[in-house]
């Protein structure tokens, strides 16, 4: 399977299964386009009438010899490699706590009902973060880098059990030999210097929550009383970037259908002095006025492309950034099993309520029939950890053709199950997003390789 496209000045061929990425000329572009339905004679005749005939022949001979090297059209080698994965006793690495099923906020686009995840409002316990580490520690196999993420809601409304369950992992990591590596989310309303000092010192990330320039911002984030947060977080956040050395740390916003020109609110963060940016497209019911709709995503591709010749142009001037969804590694990336199977949801990675149940990740906390377990108890419902456990690009049918599949690894399958009721679905906006961005991605990738 290949997937040629045009992009700047550069023709771009993926090759699927190697992996392997090549620029070409026009006539092996169009050489590569036909070669498997038509014979090398009818090749000739095609294209005759654009390129000399020994031109014609060469690319001919060129593409062959990709072939031989398995560079080109190559055959499909990793489904049973997968299929025998999927069969292995899942360990878990990383934990979701929901610290805070409250927040300080009413963001508009929120999947946790502000916090609430359809449920109450409530705050987790020292106690059960310390039996969230246990279950981790106890649930690892020999897995020695361990990841909890501190989210919510707000995880900064429930600050000192934050510091409590970070100072008991640390004190138990010696005996389990392992090593936790933590992230916090927070949208900044809470954060002053004393909490910037305790993450600075023991946050391995951290992720600060801001959709963009203050308009769009204020539209969809802000308080009960309706007054905006940007004046308020900006400041914090341009503080805690530059207090990291602009490293290990990203601002991750949300653009909705009010905000189509998105690549605007990358640029006004990146001017802001942000190194490392994250600006995601909302997943939403298409009854809410801002989701986003089919018929946005030809605009939203342009968006992309503005956004990657933007970045290209500040790199030559030295004012580089790095957005989160064009980077990409075109010499080894994830290991093959990651991009086959991805973010481990339901099986390696899973979220905790504040009252200790276990979920598939944080966006399916609080809908009964994705309860796993408890962290007493441990995993309860097999048969719904084995459909995680089973869920990979071979075992959705809208993936099998798909050429970007190895680099989105199938999608989230919770907007799969939002959108379809079934985790072996996809969701289409995303994924004609997706394949944009990796378009984007690999053109600038390979036009910084071959400079």
């Amino acid at each position: 399977m290949v997937h040629q496209y045009k992009m700047g000045d550069m023709n771009i061929v993926v090759d699927v299964y190697s992996g392997a990425i090549h620029v070409v000329d026009d006539i092996v572009y169009d050489v590569i386009e036909s070669y498997e339905k038509l014979s090398s004679e009818d090749l000739l005749n095609k294209l005759s009438s654009k390129y000399d005939k020994e031109v014609i022949i060469e690319s001919i001979n060129e593409v062959k010899e990709l072939i031989d090297k398995e560079l080109l059209f190559t055959d499909d080698t990793y489904k049973e490699a997968i299929i025998s994965f999927k069969k292995r006793e899942p360990v878990v690495k990383a934990l979701c706590l929901h610290i805070a099923h409250d927040c300080n906020l009413c963001c508009k686009y929120c999947f946790a009902g502000e916090g609430e995840y359809h449920g109450d409002r409530s705050l987790m316990t020292s106690e059960i973060g310390k039996k969230s580490i246990d279950f981790l520690l106890e649930n690892s196999g020999n897995r020695r880098n361990l990841e909890v993420d501190f989210f919510g809601g707000e995880p900064l409304m429930n600050f000192e059990v934050v510091k409590d369950i970070v100072k008991y992992a640390r004190s138990r990591e010696k005996e389990y030999n392992k090593n936790f590596r933590f992230t916090i989310t927070t949208n900044g309303i809470l954060l002053d210097d004393d909490v910037m000092e305790f993450v600075n010192e023991n946050m391995y990330n951290v992720v600060l929550s801001i959709d963009g320039r203050k308009e769009v911002n204020d539209r969809m984030r802000s308080s009960k009383n309706g007054k905006g947060s940007y004046d308020i977080i900006m400041p914090k956040f341009e503080k805690m970037a530059e207090s990291r050395n602009q490293e290990n740390y990203y601002v991750r916003g949300t653009f909705t259908h009010f905000n189509l020109d998105f690549s605007q609110d990358v640029l006004h963060l990146a001017d802001k002095g942000f190194k490392q940016v994250s600006i995601e497209p909302v997943v939403a019911p298409a009854d809410m006025p801002y989701a986003l709709r089919e018929e946005d995503i030809p605009y939203l591709c342009e968006q992309y492309d503005i956004l990657a010749k933007e970045m290209i142009k500040r790199k030559e001037e030295g004012r580089d950034f790095n957005f989160f969804h064009f980077m990409i590694d075109l010499s080894q990336g994830p290991c093959v099993i990651k991009r086959l199977s991805g973010c481990g949801s339901g099986t390696e990675y899973l979220a905790v309520t504040p009252w200790g149940d276990l979920y598939p990740c944080h966006q399916f906390v609080g809908i009964d029939e994705f309860k796993l377990g408890t962290v007493d108890e441990g995993i309860t419902n097999l048969e719904r950890r084995k459909e995680f456990k089973e869920c990979c690009v071979y075992s959705k049918d809208k993936c099998q053709n798909c050429w970007a599949k190895f680099y989105c690894s199938g999608g989230c399958t919770a907007n799969a199950y939002q959108f379809h009721g079934n985790i072996y679905d996809t969701y289409e906006i995303g994924c004609e997003l997706e394949k944009k961005r990796v378009e984007c991605a690999i053109y600038m990738k390979a036009k910084e390789m071959m400079e």
